[in-house]
């Protein structure tokens, strides 16, 4: 549409000044609205802060006109809402609002329905807390049982977006944003590229089913590469995906269109093909297999501390895995649970609406069968199921989180306005397209602080929920904390929706309890096949 304008410009100039010559003089009244329409136009054109008005002059302006007409506090209600939840909503308002800097307050009260079945809120405390006594970025350690290089980590992080899916400019800017506010940046799958280095901003190098950027030729994983790659002092982490929410079972995808001869470079893969990452690993194939995997990595990056992410299927599996930890001895220093509503991920409609876990109830069930095998002491779990206020990460702690992971919230902060054009390569606002007329709109400067900007002040509204709890410290929020109602007339706490089970009474047969029998005798050290076979479970 830049192209377009100047041609536009042109043409209607010529246009006139030529009726005006040759017809009548009368025509050159024309440029008095001609005139500063172009001009608004070409100021578009030059203009760095709004990425829409920046890739198509005076046409993008109806969304900013839009905005300023209506009541930003009435957005919630009359905004599209593109995929037909209350979070796409509410998450917009949020998020474009803190990362511009924007009061984020809104009078008239709550506006959601209170007795809607699913309203879930915040059980806050008569003897509340001095929120400015508390610490204002509360942290965590990750790796303190293996690791020689622990990482101090942020409760809230950038979660996994390769550059691929997203432009150069919108990975500068979430790894720029990253650094200004001490938190970390997922790369995900697609490997670190030098647009995530050039910040310094602390990264999880996640590595999926391709191995991209510790790819051997063969497609397999490189011991090699992956030493080099987790030299770099900005790799805090490394996250093996086994599945996300998007399409749990799936594999990765990045469209052909979207595979730029700088990305094949850094993938090690072929341009002109559709980039399909197998919906298995190649490096091991059992739950032994991954944990030895996870040592192996754990040794090759001279001890940084080294993860997986899930989206839970078959709890009978995630069992499978606690019984290799307790066989192994070998533990993950963190578990990063993802939710199967979707995410930012371009995927089959079938696996983003119908395959996978919800994030709410994988993450209460992996942290229930940690601490019934007595392993979540060493392990911290990480929440990336649509993460975008304070309250859903005091949500995901009360479930068992020790911190959250933003997709979607953190490309808002950049500009996305999910226009839904990811995986056809023409991202309005240049965040998520590699074509290089689109990504100039998007103003890396400007966005860095936003996305700095939205975290911030996102936890800080996380610390100001605690002290109206009247809790001083993460660790103290459990699932008491949480209401949910569940139909017209009864509610119910977090607790007795997800009832916790006691710490270690998932190691002896005698303890575990009976609604726990028939996954623990599916799950098997040796094989992620469930055992097929009947518990029969005695009535008292």
């Amino acid at each position: 549409m830049r192209n377009e304008f100047v041609i536009f410009a042109i043409l209607s100039t010529l246009i006139v000044a030529l009726l005006g010559w040759f017809v009548s003089f009368g025509w050159f009244w024309v440029f008095i609205v001609l005139g500063p329409i172009l001009l608004l136009g070409f100021y578009d054109f030059f203009q760095t802060k709004q990425a829409i008005a920046r890739n198509f002059p005076l046409v993008g302006r109806s969304r900013y006109i839009a905005e300023w007409l209506r009541p930003k506090i009435y957005q919630y209600f009359i905004e599209s809402d593109t995929d037909g939840k209350p979070f796409a909503r509410i998450a917009r308002n949020i998020v474009y609002q803190r990362a511009k800097g924007d009061l984020d307050t809104a009078p008239f009260g709550t506006q959601l329905d209170v007795y809607a079945e699913g309203f879930e809120w915040m059980n806050h405390s008569i003897a509340a807390l001095d929120p400015h006594t508390l610490d204002q970025d509360p942290r965590l350690i990750v790796g303190e049982k293996h690791c020689a290089q622990k990482y101090s980590c942020s409760v809230l992080n950038v979660s996994a977006m390769s550059f691929g899916s997203l432009s150069n400019r919108a990975i500068l800017s979430l790894n720029g944003g990253a650094k200004i506010g001490n938190f970390a940046h997922n790369t995900g799958e697609g490997g670190i590229s030098p647009y995530h280095l050039e910040n310094q901003g602390d990264l999880i190098y996640q590595i999926g089913t391709g191995y991209f950027g510790s790819r051997a030729p063969d497609g397999n994983f490189s011991d090699e590469l992956f030493a080099e790659r987790t030299k770099e002092p900005s790799v805090k982490m490394v996250e093996i995906k086994l599945s996300q929410g998007a399409k749990p079972g799936h594999g990765g995808i990045l469209p052909a269109k979207k595979v730029t001869k700088e990305i094949a470079a850094i993938r090690s893969i072929e341009m002109g093909k559709d980039v399909i990452s197998p919906p298995y690993h190649k490096a091991f194939n059992n739950p032994v297999g991954l944990l030895e995997f996870v040592k192996k990595c754990r040794d090759l990056s001279n001890g940084k501390p080294i993860g997986f992410k899930l989206c839970i299927g078959q709890k009978s599996e995630f069992i499978a895995l606690c019984k290799a930890m307790i066989q192994t001895g070998i533990t993950p220093d963190f578990i990063s649970i993802d939710g199967g509503e979707g995410g930012t991920g371009a995927a089959p409609l079938e696996f983003s609406n119908s395959v996978g876990m919800p994030f709410v109830e994988g993450l209460a069930f992996a942290y229930d069968a940690l601490v019934g095998f007595n392993l979540k002491r060493d392990i911290k779990l990480f929440g990336s199921g649509k993460i975008a206020s304070g309250f859903d990460i005091f949500r995901a702690i009360s479930l068992g989180a020790d911190a959250c992971n933003s997709a979607r919230a953190m490309m808002m902060a950049v500009g996305c306005i999910q226009a839904l054009e990811c995986n056809h390569n023409t991202c309005p606002t240049g965040v998520a397209t590699q074509n290089p007329e689109l990504i100039k709109g998007l103003n890396v400067q400007d966005k860095t602080q936003r996305v700095a900007n939205y975290q911030t002040e996102t936890v800080h509204a996380f610390v100001e929920l605690m002290a109206a709890a009247g809790i001083s410290h993460p660790d103290q929020i459990n699932r008491v904390h949480i209401s949910r109602r569940v139909s017209q007339s009864v509610v119910k706490r977090f607790d007795e929706i997800y009832p916790y089970i006691p710490e270690g009474c998932l190691l002896t047969p005698e303890s575990v309890p009976d609604d726990w029998k028939q996954i623990m005798a599916m799950g098997d050290a040796s094989s992620f096949s469930p055992k097929f076979q009947v518990v029969h479970i005695e009535d008292d």
